[in-house]
């Protein structure tokens, strides 16, 4: 399979979050055939969206901007199981269709589809790892709502027209309104791992006991939380779970996971859309040096996409939950933690830690490499053969042109 033979590949990306997405247009440049499958009936891009980081003070820090347009998708599409043969994989979906290709991208989160009908097939041929059959762990419990439309005049910030975000994860909406989250800790009394997958579905009476913790604490936008919650009606007010586990197998076959699908990050961090796009990166990467369709090839593609991602993504997922202790937790080493970490530790040390962080840029290897403009060094990748390839047959056809009277 040479450079020209990329075009033969056809690729079926479940999920049309930023991961699954970034993954089509990855592919598009590389001219790859490939269709997104997305669950949800409609898929909307995001406006300009302001986010606010706020310190118990209330000080802000700067905000950002982001926008999203997935491309080539089919929406309405529940996949229900993943087959694979020799030569395809293919897709079953609850609507009766079914869809083959090369190679299936299971992109459609942390209850995955792909993973559960891959595992599944694993697990009674006794290839899945004990560690994959354990359910996601609870890491913190969430109480999340949406007010009424509310005041401006009371609240000044709702009156510009921008989404902000803030701690304690508010989020200001249309319509004057405010999509809030208050977390805690969660602690294993017996409702535990086994309700996790029901999320929302937690009825509002159940939660007013939660929302008293949290009704003197001072909002971001003036007030106490108890003026944002009361404003709250309680039908829009639910438990959610937030949860993480890093999963051991990524791949099989013709099949591959990317993102929460097989790293479920806590949200402290904001590292989960990241990682997913960073996954996206380099499994682009591996499949622009596929040398063949063949089973045997896109296998060793994907060991190597493991491999390249896995040490990252388990660091990410200690961080994310050290980040979550941090910001959530109010246990007493946790409020000694954070003085330490914000107010004693030298700022040199922290802009250090963030250089570290940061020296993890993965590029996509065939389109031209963004230059360095920071301080920190960039941590090198692996090389593309077919990249360094065509280099050399560019250098040489430059060479023959020079040379030519």
């Amino acid at each position: 399979m040479d450079s020209t033979d990329l075009k033969d590949l056809s690729v079926i990306i479940v999920g049309a979050g930023l991961g699954g997405v970034m993954l089509g247009l990855l592919l598009e440049k590389l001219g790859i055939s490939y269709t997104i499958f997305e669950r949800a009936k409609t898929v909307k891009p995001l406006g300009p969206v302001t986010t606010h980081f706020f310190s118990r003070e209330l000080d802000s820090t700067t905000s950002c901007f982001r926008r999203s347009h997935p491309i080539r998708y089919s929406v309405g599409k529940k996949v229900l199981s993943v087959e694979e043969t020799e030569d395809h994989a293919l897709i079953n979906c609850s609507d009766g269709t079914r869809y083959f290709g090369d190679i299936v991208v299971g992109a459609d989160g942390a209850y995955s589809g792909v993973r559960q009908s891959l595992y599944k097939k694993l697990q009674s041929e006794g290839q899945l790892p004990n560690s994959d059959t354990v359910s996601m762990n609870v890491g913190f419990v969430c109480t999340v709502g949406t007010t009424n439309p509310m005041d401006p005049e009371k609240i000044p910030l709702l009156k510009d027209g921008t989404t902000k975000f803030c701690q304690y994860r508010m989020t200001t909406v249309n319509s004057y309104r405010i999509c809030w989250t208050l977390s805690k800790q969660h602690i294993n009394d017996g409702e535990g791992n086994d309700l996790a997958f029901r999320n929302s579905e937690w009825a509002p009476e159940t939660v007013e006991t939660s929302l008293k913790e949290f009704y003197n604490l001072p909002c971001p936008f003036g007030g106490t939380m108890k003026d944002i919650i009361d404003a709250t009606p309680r039908e829009l007010v639910s438990k959610v779970f937030l949860e993480e586990k890093l999963f051991e197998t990524w791949h099989h076959g013709r099949v591959v996971l990317l993102g929460d699908a097989c790293h479920k990050m806590l949200p402290a961090a904001g590292q989960g859309a990241m990682n997913a796009m960073q996954d996206a990166v380099i499994l682009a990467n591996c499949l622009y040096d596929l040398k063949s369709t063949r089973q045997a090839d896109i296998k060793s593609a994907f060991s190597v996409y493991h491999e390249q991602r896995y040490p990252f993504a388990k660091a990410q997922v200690e961080s994310s939950r050290l980040a979550a202790k941090l910001t959530c937790d109010q246990g007493m080493f946790e409020r000694f933690l954070r003085q330490i970490l914000f107010v004693w530790l030298p700022e040199s040390v922290r802009r250090q830690n963030l250089l570290k962080t940061a020296s993890y840029r993965p590029q996509v290897c065939f389109l031209p490499y963004v230059q360095n403009r920071g301080q920190g060094p960039v941590m090198p990748q692996k090389r593309s053969w077919r990249r360094e390839k065509e280099l050399e047959d560019q250098r040489q056809g430059e060479t023959t042109q020079s040379a030519s009277p």
